[in-house]
């Protein structure tokens, strides 16, 4: 049973409602009269506020970043949906932890505003321009950021980002506004705002400094050179395990006695490194545990490689045998068994330590976070949009052990899985519905792949020159065809019991 569990009916989540929580919630100790705007935050989702958030939140706790309160922002029909919700709430948000020795609650308020969602972006523009905001984050998710697949470049021919160039007062992406506000800004005299990727992208900082200055030099080549020389992008590596929110997270709050439409459910850790470059201030977030370095890259590293491709290695094979979330995959023998020979043998060689943390020491927190039965985190939710994910958290690894000895057999192998998952229809016959932006076409190559896997890693954009290795090609092939032929298990199994030739 829960301790925190309330038999009272749930309080209604509002500022004047915190004296009616149970004792047990832990509630913001300043007013929403003390805080002033400083960060815009675009792509207000629940990984924002369960980590940059909580973050800002800790430190107004201790009376301190009051001027740092987050106005949140989206450039996407789908963001005024969350916009009402959490203005019905006065922005405020509970957080449940899910630890598996018991579940907490606290309300986080350090969010004031969210624009209204709009055409043109007039006000997100008008706001990121206001001298007050010194910093503008983002969460626009891996796939968000306009790039190449294959080479990483930004790619200036999106039809978005061409209307952008075209119509640069009224632009439709998150980039186009923040040119447009970083525009109004240098017309006043005003120096930029620091902008900051929280996305899982290795290089955020410097991929979204290209993004940025690549846009705005399509329009205004002054203004990219006054925004590459005055303004500022740092790399930063975000960490947390945030599930997507369910009824059951709704009615898990309505347990522990908040009525909350739009709860938040993360796990026991958190950690965020970022690389201390601002151009204009930066709250004090090392006091809240957040490491300031110069070095971010071996952090991102260890990080993408083993935490993301290890969350690729088991989605994808779940998603194939109908194994609903990341802690069932953990405990299901045969793929604890495939991930971990993949860590040892063909991850871990190629990450380097980082300070306080061997590579080796850092997976078995990742095993342990993994197989955390509190967080019901899907295998849906963490196969979604492979197209960006592959290449972002797996490819890098393969491509570094293609160039050593032995060749990547596991990683042909998840890649084979990858294949085998976008096919559409599970092991025991179930539908795997869409789940990628690029859905139609992969699974169109993937059912044709079945008798012709090249055709598979021949998608150019995906594997580049590394789909053209002819061990990897023959390795990928021979996994395929297993999977089709004799099943997951078998394949898993045959994988498991090859003795690598290091040993």
């Amino acid at each position: 049973m829960n301790p925190l569990a309330n038999a009272n009916p749930p309080v209604r989540l509002r500022r004047d409602s915190f004296a009616d929580m149970p004792a047990t919630v832990r509630t913001p100790n300043y007013l929403p009269t003390d805080l002033k705007p400083g960060i815009v935050h675009i792509g207000l989702g629940n990984f924002h506020r369960a980590h940059q958030a909580w973050y800002i939140h800790q430190l107004m706790q201790q009376g301190q970043a009051l001027d740092w309160a987050i106005i949140g922002a989206g450039v996407r029909s789908y963001d005024a949906e969350m916009r009402e919700r959490l203005l019905a709430q006065d922005f405020l948000t509970t957080l449940i932890e899910l630890d598996p020795k018991g579940i907490s609650a606290e309300i986080v308020g350090a969010m004031i505003d969210y624009l209204p969602i709009e055409e043109g972006n007039a006000t997100l523009i008008r706001q990121m321009a206001d001298p007050s905001i010194r910093i503008v984050s983002l969460t626009v998710t891996e796939g968000g950021y306009f790039l190449d697949a294959n080479t990483g470049a930004f790619n200036a021919d999106h039809e978005d980002i061409r209307y952008d160039a075209a119509h640069p007062d009224q632009p439709r992406t998150a980039f186009g506004a923040i040119v447009a506000a970083l525009r109004q800004r240098k017309k006043e005299g005003l120096k930029p705002f620091t902008t900051l990727s929280c996305d899982n992208l290795q290089g955020n900082g410097v991929i979204l400094r290209n993004c940025i200055v690549g846009l705005a030099r399509m329009s205004d080549p002054n203004l990219a050179t006054w925004i590459d020389r005055y303004g500022a992008f740092p790399n930063s590596m975000v960490d947390c395990i945030v599930p997507a929110t369910t009824e059951q997270v709704v009615s898990q709050c309505h347990g522990l006695g908040i009525d909350d439409r739009v709860p938040v459910s993360h796990e026991n850790f958190r950690q965020w490194v970022i690389e201390d470059n601002f151009c204009a201030g930066r709250p004090p977030l090392e006091q809240v545990g957040v490491t300031l370095t110069h070095d971010v890259h071996s952090y991102e590293t260890m990080k993408l490689r083993i935490l993301n491709g290890g969350h690729q290695l088991l989605a994808n094979v779940g998603e194939i045998l109908n194994v609903p979330t990341i802690s069932r995959c953990m405990q299901d023998s045969d793929i604890l068994a495939f991930f971990a020979k993949i860590q040892a043998e063909e991850i871990l060689p190629h990450v380097a330590a980082v300070p306080g943390a061997k590579p080796s020491e850092y997976l078995d927190l990742v095993e342990k976070r993994f197989a955390n039965t509190a967080i019901h985190d899907t295998t849906r939710r963490v196969a979604f949009d492979g197209s960006s994910r592959h290449p972002g958290f797996l490819l890098p690894s393969l491509r570094d052990a293609v160039a050593s000895d032995p060749a990547p057999s596991g990683l042909a192998l998840a890649e084979a899985f990858w294949c085998r998952m976008c096919a559409g229809r599970r092991e025991d016959g179930s539908e795997i519905a869409p789940n990628d932006p690029h859905w139609d076409t992969l699974q169109h190559i993937a059912l044709a792949s079945r008798d012709d896997p090249k055709l598979w890693i021949e998608q150019d954009q995906y594997y580049g020159e590394i789909g053209r290795d002819t061990r990897f090609g023959q390795d990928f092939s021979f996994w395929l065809t297993k999977i089709w032929r004799h099943g997951s298990r078998a394949a898993i199994a045959d994988y498991v019991a090859q003795t690598s030739t290091s040993e």
